[in-house]
């Protein structure tokens, strides 16, 4: 994808979350946001998804700008698939319900064909024999893959995730990784929110690194990561990658 974000600020209240946060790639398949805590990287992912309305700035998507208005963030959303750390689905729906009800009610997709393409899906993450399961039947990881199962059933051209796996043990983190870097893997198009430090050097082609509401750094892995050139980052990388 060809990603351009032009000068986005975003406060809540009197608090700064995005301060005039500029990045341009001509081509990147995998972005990984990492930095502090409360730096505004959820933020900006939700901005990039048409969750949030910036005050100012433009998002940019293979040539495209985001129009952040009611219709057009409509069609915006319909093209963008998002995965949130608290997986989101409908308590009250199946694995299978939760991915056909949207691609029904949001997408226009006839019911055969939604049931269709959720079972595929859902077959193809190995879920298929949890498919008439509610949410609180499945364990994290499989609740978390029914989520990435929702969001790449509509066949996004982009797919946003926001810490897939902190709410997940290392047993399920790894079953949901080993999903994301498969889709990776196929050429999907992916920003990633993560504090997964090994993860991010592994998929990432480019990494950001977000603190106070502003892009301290970015480049390739090697760059940010052996050679980081800002002191937040380099602060930040040495607490991480302590142990």
């Amino acid at each position: 994808m060809k990603l351009k974000l032009h000068q986005i600020t975003k406060h809540f209240g009197d608090h700064v979350v995005l301060d005039n946060v500029s990045l341009s790639f001509e081509k990147v398949n995998t972005l990984v946001f990492i930095g502090p805590s409360g730096g505004g990287k959820s933020t900006l992912l939700r901005v990039i998804a048409g969750l949030e309305y910036p005050e100012a700035g433009e998002v940019e998507i293979d040539g495209e700008k985001v129009a952040f208005t009611e219709d057009g963030l409509l069609k915006h959303r319909r093209t963008i698939g998002v995965v949130f750390q608290a997986f989101n689905l409908f308590p009250h729906l199946t694995a299978l319900q939760n991915i056909t009800l949207p691609l029904e009610k949001v997408h226009g997709v006839p019911p055969a064909e939604a049931r269709d393409t959720a079972q595929q899906i859902l077959k193809r993450l190995q879920l298929d024999k949890h498919s008439q399961k509610k949410p609180a039947e499945l364990s994290g990881g499989q609740r978390q893959r029914v989520a990435i199962a929702r969001a790449i059933s509509i066949k996004p051209r982009l797919l946003l995730l926001d810490e897939p796996t902190s709410a997940l043990d290392p047993e399920m983190t790894a079953e949901v990784l080993d999903v994301i870097e498969e889709l990776r893997a196929e050429g999907l198009d992916f920003i990633l929110v993560t504090h997964e430090m090994g993860f991010a050097r592994l998929v990432a082609d480019q990494v950001a690194v977000i603190a106070d509401g502003r892009i301290v750094e970015a480049g390739t892995v090697d760059q940010v990561f052996k050679n980081p050139v800002s002191q937040q980052s380099r602060d930040f990388l040495a607490k991480v990658l302590k142990y």
